[in-house]
């Protein structure tokens, strides 16, 4: 796999997603901080735009909290909490009630059991585990590398460990999509920005979407490499 020096396994699946992820990266942090300057006509907070996707779906009991930290926005099922960063809670900014807004379509997706959000709520101990167990069995494999059915078998324990760490992206991935979508119907229908503010708001989830595509894909490329690498290392034993 090694050629002039250079893993070219890494160079042609893996070093793609990563420049990916980080042109995501840049993108959803350049397009909130251009949205961010633009100020709502109707003077909503971002706290106030989570309450109102709350109160339209018909949830309650979802407490709503400040967080420090910039885009360290997240809905936590396990206390039943909004948290958002100091450039959403408490602004008016177009960027602010589109996050605002989407971290409530997650309390909305758990308030009604959406299953994709459960299936991953329920994987987060297991993809935990697992991701810290992978590297570890890999290593362990190369080292009984001579002894071939063990090693093989730590190996793609390892691998499987990590193919976790690729379920869970996957189950993300409809998660996120939900909740941006579940958001803009209730600032469209709630009034909560005019038409022309709301492409800003859809632009600024659109970019935070594309993160998680990108992260997907550096989890799958790392995944193939994996498979790649150690099923052509058999091959050759063979």
């Amino acid at each position: 796999m090694y050629y002039y020096g250079l893993d070219w396994t890494y160079v042609v699946l893996v070093l793609p997603c990563l420049l990916l992820s980080l042109l995501a990266s840049a993108n959803v942090n350049s397009t909130f901080k251009k949205y961010s300057t633009q100020l709502s006509i109707r003077r909503i907070t971002g706290a106030d735009a989570a309450r109102r996707v709350l109160s339209a779906n018909g949830v309650s009991g979802v407490r709503i909290e400040p967080i420090r930290g910039n885009l360290t926005d997240h809905f936590d099922p396990r206390s039943n909490v909004i948290r958002l960063s100091e450039n959403v809670y408490g602004s008016t900014s177009i960027a602010a009630i589109g996050v605002a807004c989407h971290e409530a379509g997650h309390a909305v997706q758990y308030a009604r059991e959406y299953v994709p959000m459960k299936v991953r709520a329920a994987i987060i101990p297991v993809t935990n585990f697992g991701s810290r167990l992978a590297m570890p069995l890999i290593l362990l494999g190369l080292v009984f590398s001579t002894m071939s059915y063990f090693g093989d078998t730590l190996v793609y324990l390892g691998i499987a460990c990590f193919g976790l760490s690729v379920v869970f992206q996957l189950v993300t991935l409809p998660v996120e999509f939900n909740a941006s979508r579940r958001a803009v119907q209730t600032i469209d229908s709630a009034g909560l920005l005019t038409e022309e503010e709301q492409r800003g708001a859809k632009k600024t989830l659109r970019a935070a979407a594309m993160t998680y595509v990108a992260a997907t894909a550096v989890a799958l490329s790392q995944l193939l490499r994996l498979l790649v690498i150690f099923g052509g290392n058999r091959r050759r034993r063979d």
